[in-house]
């Protein structure tokens, strides 16, 4: 229990040790890919490459890329897992499956071993985040076809005492965290934001009242932007660790550490390539750019240059937790992203913001909207009930700070009652876009 790794050996490999592993895991699985799956075949001779090409990991670039419309469009040639896969229905024991909220759902299978290694991956950035055998965790994710569902096993795996909740009306969670007082839960940041209020609408205060010590957020950015992190952490006295997953390829594949300096991924399963998303050109390290996912042991389907649509930055340094695994730092996602003055604008860069003002709740939205064939965006945001802060002062100086963060003024700030925003149970809406489409 004392020690500091789940797996010393790969956590603290050598860069060189490690792009060794790589290269030949992907030697593997691109030939895998070309000789079993119709897809890869079509698509490697289309592109003129064979997996001979790839003599090292910078020749990855020559391959071509594979994005969520592939994804969705081979699934329907060949139902229901698609001819992506290297093997058929018979080796797979589960499926995923996407929320769907950029098109039709689709379906990510597991062969005995895609799962086991998946799970023991878990473990590992549960034990990163601190877990121990002595935990009882709560896990308040949707077990409903969702990657993010079985999760729970790597924590039952490490030793830790599980509650399969899931997704449940806060009231009845909160019942639950008080009946078993749980040190430790994986929620969205939105939800554990909503919980801590209505906890204390109720009368609970979550800080005091509960044992919750620990909070495991994921699939929106805020667990990384630092004020959010703050909020949430002084709300529940507990500390925030920021999880990454995609379902195309994992449940979770990246985490944060105790440092809180970018979240490890885990290489030894994933190549990360991280290029502008315009050109398809790799990026340096510390600029942002869209993070494309190859797997190195995909059993069923392999994921070949997978555009995942998120905006990263990342950085290979040795973290001060001492684990040499690539760090991303996520920005947000290129669906999100809007262009207003000549500028890239995410919703978190937004968030940086709002969520330093001691008037303003925290919670906000983004309007996105047209002016003579200009893009401008105004933001919605609440001010915390019987704040005396004058309201004229305020919206100049949230106008100004949202200016220095991105370089470009809104049109307008929006104030609004505390309660007015919808909260979320599941991924939060930041962004409206209610510009006319042809």
């Amino acid at each position: 229990m004392s020690r500091a790794y789940w797996n010393e050996e790969i956590e603290t490999i050598s860069r060189e040790a490690l792009e060794v592993y790589q290269l030949k895991q992907l030697k593997e699985q691109l030939t895998e890919s070309y000789t079993k799956s119709p897809y890869y075949k079509q698509s490697f001779d289309k592109a003129n490459v064979k997996p001979e090409d790839l003599q090292s990991l910078e020749d990855l670039i020559k391959f071509p890329i594979l994005t969520k419309h592939d994804v969705r469009e081979r699934q329907d040639v060949a139902p229901i897992i698609g001819d992506l896969c290297v093997k058929g229905e018979e080796a797979v024991v589960f499926i995923s499956s996407s929320s769907g909220s950029t098109g039709v759902p689709t379906a990510s299978p597991f062969s005995k071993r895609d799962f086991d290694e998946f799970q023991d991956v878990e473990s590992r950035l549960f034990w990163q985040a601190g877990m121990r055998p002595t935990d009882r965790y709560i896990h308040a994710l949707n077990f409903s076809l969702f990657v993010g569902g079985p999760d729970v096993i790597g924590a039952q795996n490490l030793g830790a005492l599980c509650i399969w909740a899931g997704t449940l009306p806060a009231d009845r969670l909160l019942f639950i965290i008080q009946q078993y007082q749980p040190t430790v839960i994986w929620t969205t940041p939105s939800y554990a934001w909503y919980l801590g209020e209505t906890a204390k609408q109720k009368g609970i205060n979550p800080a005091t009242d509960l044992a919750i010590n620990k909070i495991i957020v994921a699939g929106e950015p805020g667990g990384s932007i630092p004020a959010t992190r703050e909020a949430i952490e002084d709300l529940w006295d507990a500390e925030v660790f920021d999880f990454y997953g995609i379902s195309d390829i994992f449940g979770a594949c990246a985490a944060a550490c105790e440092a809180h300096d970018g979240l490890h991924m885990a290489e030894d399963h994933i190549l990360v390539e991280v290029v502008d998303e315009k050109t398809g050109l790799p990026v340096k390290e510390g600029e942002r750019g869209e993070m494309l996912l190859t797997t190195l042991r995909k059993e069923v389907r392999p994921m070949i240059r997978f555009r995942t649509g998120d905006i990263v930055t990342y950085t290979d340094e040795k973290c001060s937790c001492g684990r040499t695994l690539k760090r991303i730092k996520m920005v947000g996602r290129i669906d999100d992203m809007f262009i207003a003055g000549g500028v890239n604008v995410f919703p978190s860069d937004i968030e940086h913001v709002t969520r330093k003002f001691e008037s303003l709740t925290g919670e906000y939205r983004v309007n996105v909207i047209e002016e003579q064939h200009i893009t401008k965006f105004t933001v919605e945001v609440e001010k915390r009930l019987n704040d005396e802060t004058d309201t004229k002062e305020l919206k100049e100086k949230v106008a100004y700070e949202i200016k220095m963060q991105l370089g470009v003024k809104p049109k307008e700030i929006i104030i609004l009652e505390e309660g007015t925003l919808p909260r979320a149970t599941h991924k939060a809406k930041r962004l409206q876009d209610l510009r006319q489409k042809a």
